[in-house]
């Protein structure tokens, strides 16, 4: 499939503003997020900025973005309808959020409707993630997009990634006066839940790929024209003279080397170095504001190579018409 750059941008610049609202959610539903105006309202108006440019940037990729809102209304049997539902009901605790938190009284506890809220953003934004991933998984037409790995791999690097966020905002707030783990930036259990996403996440990435690489086809030249039973089957020419827009948009092709390049860059930039950059952040606290963006940036690459990958390695059935043995 070809890489369209609007989409990639979608995907990883909302899923992280979706992971990060997660993230945030579950910390004030558990009363487990720190108390303060400033702690909560940052990373809440970062995480909707995040989500609004995703959103906006997918409506680059429709052939009539005026006619976007048409999507809606198709809830019942389409992905794509059910993301955009998900998305818009996710704004309603966000807006509950911010308004609590202009409103509320400085208390010891979280108060319930907020914990309320908090709860529901979460819903939300786990919601319209596998949508999102649903959107691919549900075609069987991609056999390296219907599979069981996808929205695993999905929901973990919008985890991942919205932590990396809230790490970032976190060192930049922290008080002088902080010591041991907070100086980091993070609570303890959310620094930890970061460590673990990434783990999973390159867990799971390995095995969507090992999973994409060893699956036989889905389908032949033989079994696609039913011609299989007098032998093999080729075509005789190509059924057009130049490329129109099944061949640009379902025919894109990446080299093998390139591809085994581009899946260790995203491991270990996505994933790994940003995990030293944690390791060094415990040993250097003063240095804990710049090793947390420099985590964000590599983090930021590698899961935006990890997605150009996820659309260029996937292979169209209606290749076969236009030359492909076998998908």
């Amino acid at each position: 499939m070809h890489p369209a750059l609007s989409v990639i941008f979608f995907t990883t610049v909302s899923g992280a503003g979706y992971g990060l609202l997660a993230l945030l959610g579950a910390g004030i539903a558990l009363g487990w997020w720190p108390h303060g105006f400033w702690p909560t309202a940052a990373p809440l108006a970062i995480g909707a900025l995040l989500v609004s440019l995703g959103l906006l940037a997918s409506t680059a990729h429709l052939g009539q973005p005026l006619r976007a809102w048409r999507a809606f209304s198709q809830w019942r049997s389409s992905w794509l309808s059910r993301e955009g539902v998900a998305s818009v009901l996710t704004y309603l605790p966000v807006l509950a959020l911010g308004a609590g938190l202009l409103t509320r009284a400085e208390t010891p506890h979280w108060p319930l409707p907020l914990r309320v809220a908090g709860g529901l953003l979460v819903l939300g934004a786990i919601a319209t993630v596998f949508c999102t991933a649903r959107i691919y998984s549900s075609l069987r037409t991609i056999p390296a997009w219907h599979n069981a790995w996808v929205a695993p791999a999905y929901l973990l690097f919008a985890a991942y990634a919205g932590g990396l966020w809230l790490w970032l905002l976190g060192a930049l707030q922290q008080r002088g006066d902080a010591i041991g783990w907070n100086r980091l930036g993070l609570p303890p259990w959310l620094l930890v839940g970061v460590v673990l996403c990434a783990m999973l996440a390159t867990l799971v990435k390995l095995l969507y790929w090992r999973h994409i690489d060893t699956a036989p086809p889905l389908a032949s030249a033989e079994s696609a024209t039913g011609l299989g039973g007098f032998g093999s089957v080729s075509a005789f020419e190509r059924p057009h003279t130049e490329q129109n827009y099944i061949t640009k948009e379902m025919g894109f092709v990446v080299a093998r080397r390139h591809s085994a390049q581009l899946r260790a860059f995203s491991l270990v930039a996505g994933l790994g170095l940003p995990l030293v950059c944690i390791i060094a952040a415990i040993t250097w606290l003063s240095l804990a504001p710049a090793l947390a963006l420099l985590a964000l940036l590599l983090g930021s690459l590698g899961i935006f190579a990890e997605r150009w990958l996820f659309f260029a390695e996937a292979r169209h059935v209606v290749n076969l018409y236009y030359g492909a043995q076998r998908i």
